[in-house]
């Protein structure tokens, strides 16, 4: 986000039983954290708190949470990562530098390691407890469009169409590089929650479905999605679901909707929302769901649960 701000507490929905943000940041939001709120809920009413701001000079693009909850790291175009001590109400201080823009950050628990992907063509791993606190500078083919990590499988998405694959228990070699089977360029990507594979999603309105492993490869697809008639609107978000292990995506067309990769189902097509979602996430349960233009989403079972596959005639 441009800034992270606090939700206020809210009664409003739109038009998919949503609950609305009353005190949104001022800009557009670029990348969503779920754990930046303090959601409250009480039987079927949600509201929030807002608890504490930090602001960038230029523009956020990414942020992450350290797996403490101790910290949240954010980075964008002043080429920097700051890191801000929640807990210690200490100030916020640069962990990470780029010769240009940040464009995702992750924090890697396993290997107590900060993961940084810039327009600069580089990978960037920081040791935050280190005073010199990088520890390797991997090169990339272009400049970083997009990353999704699930310990050991890392995927970052290229401005040339690259999708390059890492083992990050060897993070200094390329496992894997793959071109899109998009015909357009990345705009993000989802790690399997088994680590198997990966989403990939593009600015033509289409994800891609890519397995590993090479004896599964026919059971790779895309698929359209955020399109309506002739108009055919960018996929900025997509989520997996932490309990069901179905999807969200997110797009430009102000749209959510929640799928099931296996069963090559769509379970919900939300109504559309009057601006672009260009992030989301869920929590850690799955019992909700936030998309930027702050909305907070309460998935019912049958918008995320998988459904039977149907039978092919």
């Amino acid at each position: 986000m441009s800034n992270f701000g606090g939700l206020g507490n809210t009664a409003n929905t739109n038009p998919n039983k949503s609950y609305e943000v009353v005190e949104p940041p001022t800009d557009s939001i670029s990348s969503l954290c779920f754990q930046c709120w303090e959601i409250q809920r009480s039987g079927v009413t949600t509201g929030s708190v807002a608890k504490a701001a930090i602001s960038h000079d230029q523009p956020v693009l990414c942020s992450a949470w350290k797996d403490d909850g101790m910290a949240v790291f954010s980075g964008g175009c002043d080429k920097q990562v700051k890191m801000w001590p929640l807990l210690s109400g200490g100030q916020p201080e640069t962990v990470a530098v780029h010769d240009a823009p940040v464009k995702e950050v992750a924090w890697i628990p396993e290997m107590n390691l900060l993961v940084t992907g810039s327009w600069d063509k580089t990978l960037k791993y920081w040791d935050i407890r280190q005073k010199t606190a990088r520890v390797h500078t991997q090169q990339l083919p272009e400049r970083c469009y997009a990353l999704s990590v699930r310990y050991p499988l890392m995927v970052v998405g290229t401005a040339d169409k690259n999708l390059i694959v890492y083992d990050l228990n060897k993070p200094q070699q390329e496992f894997k590089r793959i071109v899109s089977p998009l015909k357009y360029p990345t705009k993000c990507v989802a790690v399997f929650p088994d680590q198997t594979g990966f989403l990939v999603g593009s600015i033509e309105g289409r994800v891609g479905v890519h397995h590993l492993d090479e004896a599964l490869k026919d059971k790779n697809f895309t698929f359209k999605c955020h399109r309506e008639g002739q108009e055919i609107y960018s996929v900025n978000s997509i989520n997996f679901h932490p309990v069901h292990h179905t999807l969200a995506t997110a797009g430009s067309d102000g749209a959510f909707v929640f799928w099931d990769k296996n069963s090559k189902q769509r379970l919900k097509n939300m109504a559309r929302c009057d601006n672009p979602i260009t992030c989301s996430a869920f929590n850690n349960d799955g019992s909700i769901y936030a998309c930027g233009v702050i909305f907070l989403h309460l998935p019912l079972d049958s918008e995320v649960k998988p459904k039977p596959a149907t039978a092919k005639k």
